[in-house]
């Protein structure tokens, strides 16, 4: 069996309470003089350039890489600056610039004010050849590792003629694919940087589901697809009607794939834009306090959804004329990221966009809270009621720096006609320090339905 890759940082100057911190699966780290740091620097004479957030480690054993924020006096990678403001610039126009990102490897060095670390950067070695699962060219020079199934770059460009293959493949002989048997696709549902979603019909008993086909970045390890399809054995158990029901979920040839509820009304984002980039007040909320009781569920279940946004809430027309939200995804994006399999997703030129995350789950990616989705609801709502996100997010700022930095702007500031009991409930909500203003989906809503029943 081989060991997982490893990535270490050492301790080379300065004083920490540690002198090492070892990572062997993906995770984020800030490192700073703010209390929310992962790794925190002293607040002392020797770091008092030191930027509160001064830079992001993006790690994906045994890829890391490093992003400086527009600190005062810049990172610095084996002596030579990566970022750095101009003099007499402040933070906020530094974080109009682009800095540079740079890959390390083992034995680079980086410095942050007085404190070194040496990057050390450990994976087993072997002389195995790696060939992409679909179309068996050798791919060994796209990964480092070489004990995963892997698809190649321009495989994972036409996710329909993976999905089109693996239906294929779907006999009774073929149990790992026996979950996807007899459908027939009917048309593409959306498509984005993980793979795409298409309506699927079965052939004999004529039900429909959303087909979801999800390919990973990097080469996938045992333990990597053990780790997150046992995450998704939580997601299907989840029952309840403002849930997206997760029917099955499955991995062949590299390839993860999920059937679920098939929502015919659409995702929540699309019929905002239908209507012009925001929705009624009474709607909204009707919408919103639907997805709570599907969120308070879940997290009595003990399932955390870490990524909430309006695409993931559906919407399904109902035989009587109604309309219900069912919240979909639930813990997928997250769970794929935290298992690894979408390589390195806080830096690069396809780096998330947390317009609806809250600021733990950048300083704190391992620990996904409640309250947390609670957040990120409750950005949701803001967002459909004003067209516009609670932070200011501008144009080439640095989109991390302004979640650990920036708070939401008030609700009524970007429009004013949002009842002013409804506003303050909306702006506590989104409050995070010292902690997020409700702790529990139920709060939240009840809090909601009061400030509808009182105006």
């Amino acid at each position: 069996m081989t060991h997982p890759p490893t990535v270490t940082l050492t301790l080379v100057e300065g004083r920490l309470d540690r002198t090492e911190y070892v990572f062997d699966e993906r995770t984020t780290a800030v490192l700073g003089r703010a209390r929310d740091c992962s790794l925190r620097l002293p607040n002392d004479k020797h770091h008092r350039t030191v930027s509160r957030h001064h830079c992001l480690l993006d790690i994906n054993p045994p890829e890391i890489r490093i992003r400086d924020f527009g600190s005062l006096n810049g990172t610095f990678v084996n002596g030579r600056k990566i970022g750095q403001r101009e003099s007499g610039q402040t933070p906020e126009e530094a974080a109009t610039r682009k800095f540079p990102e740079r890959n390390l490897d083992d034995g680079d060095e980086i410095r942050v004010g007085a404190t070194v670390f040496r990057i050390g950067v450990e994976v087993q070695h072997t002389l195995a050849q790696v060939r992409c699962r679909k179309c068996g060219r050798d791919v060994s020079g796209e990964t480092r590792v070489r004990d995963g199934e892997y698809l190649c770059a321009s495989c994972q460009a036409e996710p329909g003629a993976m999905l089109r293959m693996l239906l294929g493949l779907a006999h009774p002989e073929h149990e790992e694919l026996s979950s996807i048997a007899g459908f027939t696709l009917l048309k593409e549902l959306g498509r984005g940087g993980m793979g795409a979603v298409h309506l699927a019909r079965h052939e004999s008993s004529g039900e429909e589901v959303a087909l979801k086909l999800m390919l990973p970045k990097v080469a996938v390890r045992l333990e990597a697809r053990a780790r997150f399809l046992r995450e998704m054995v939580l997601t299907q158990a989840l029952s309840h009607p403002n849930i997206a029901r997760l029917h099955s979920s499955g991995f062949s040839n590299g390839t993860f794939f999920f059937t679920s509820e098939y929502c015919t009304g659409g995702s929540l984002d699309l019929l905002v834009d239908r209507n012009g980039g925001r929705l009624p007040v009474e709607e909204g909320i009707r919408i919103i306090c639907q997805a709570l009781e599907g969120l308070a569920h879940a997290h009595r279940e003990g399932v955390i959804h870490r990524d909430l946004s309006p695409s993931n809430i559906l919407l399904h027309n109902e035989a009587g004329g109604s309309t219900t939200a069912k919240i979909s995804d639930f813990g997928l994006g997250k769970a794929f990221d935290r298992a690894g399999l979408s390589g390195l997703t806080r830096t690069g030129e396809t780096a998330g966009k947390p317009w609806f995350m809250p600021r733990q789950q950048v300083s704190d990616f391992k620990n996904a809270t409640a309250a947390g989705d609670v957040w990120a609801l409750a950005a949701c709502l803001y967002h459909i009621l004003t067209g516009q996100y609670p932070r200011d997010f501008a144009r080439d700022r640095d989109v991390w720096q302004v979640v650990l930095d920036m708070p939401a702007v008030p609700v009524r500031e970007r429009e004013p006609n949002i009842p002013r009991v409804l506003a303050d409930v909306i702006d506590k909500a989104l409050l995070e320090e010292p902690v997020i203003g409700f702790q529990t989906a139920e709060e939240f809503r009840d809090a909601l339905l009061t400030a509808v029943e009182s105006h």
